[in-house]
């Protein structure tokens, strides 16, 4: 812009100089001598200055600014799982509730097969193994608690302390065929009431009374789906 600037100066500067040559002090006039023809002065010849085209300077051009804008990345929703809520166990134990049935459990290491209802009461205890009211169902996401006796009745949990990692657990609801497997086997005070917590993997958890003909432990032993 500069340079653009100082060329334009530099031809007017030009203009200007060659437009003053034909200027300075005036010449004196001739006087004719007496008798002498006159004389015939030529017009003077003024030779124009050459005129210079100062090509016009066009402005720089300048672009705008790119803006570049960051992808935008949505990020996929998260889903969070609601876990079943076990019910607390009820104060009265001897009390009566609806039979309900709810499937089948079988236990091929100790030859068990019955009927399972919803329930943890000793009334619905003495029919056969009982789910508690609240916590998942055979086949879904959390965990399955389900109580037997091991020494009345039926007595379907006698022989559960037999059971060993990998051993099979089956029950099958109105939902489908579900496949457990043993996992582990613990003994726990009777107010060991965590052994109900849900989980967010697919687990089951079988509890009786220990050691057998006793209550003053629990035998708990616990599953996972098999995959």
């Amino acid at each position: 812009m500069r340079a653009a600037r100082s060329g334009l100066l530099c031809g007017l500067a030009a203009v200007l100089v060659l437009a003053g040559c034909g200027g300075g002090d005036a010449t004196a006039p001739i006087t004719a001598e007496a008798g002498a023809p006159p004389s015939t002065t030529a017009a003077p010849t003024t030779t124009a200055a050459p005129t210079t085209t100062v090509a016009p300077t066009e402005p720089p051009t300048t672009l705008p600014p790119t803006t570049t804008e960051a992808p935008t990345t949505t990020a996929a929703p998260t889903t969070v799982a609601t876990l079943p809520v076990p019910d607390a166990p009820p104060p009265d134990s001897d009390g009566k509730e609806p039979v309900v049935q709810l499937g089948t459990i079988e236990i091929p290491k100790i030859g068990l097969s019955a009927s399972m209802y919803e329930g943890i009461r000793l009334t619905t205890l003495n029919r056969g193994p009982g789910h508690w009211p609240g916590t998942a169902m055979p086949g879904q996401q959390g965990n399955v608690v389900i109580a037997g006796h091991r020494v009345s009745h039926s007595k379907p949990f006698r022989h559960i302390d037999q059971l060993a990692p990998g051993d099979e657990v089956i029950f099958t609801v109105p939902d489908g065929r579900f496949v457990y497997r043993v996992t582990g086997t613990e003994v726990v005070k009777p107010n060991a009431v965590w052994i109900v917590d849900q989980t967010p993997d697919y687990t089951a958890t079988l509890f009786a009374c220990h050691p057998p003909g006793s209550t003053r432990e629990r035998i708990v032993v616990h599953l996972a789906l098999e995959t």
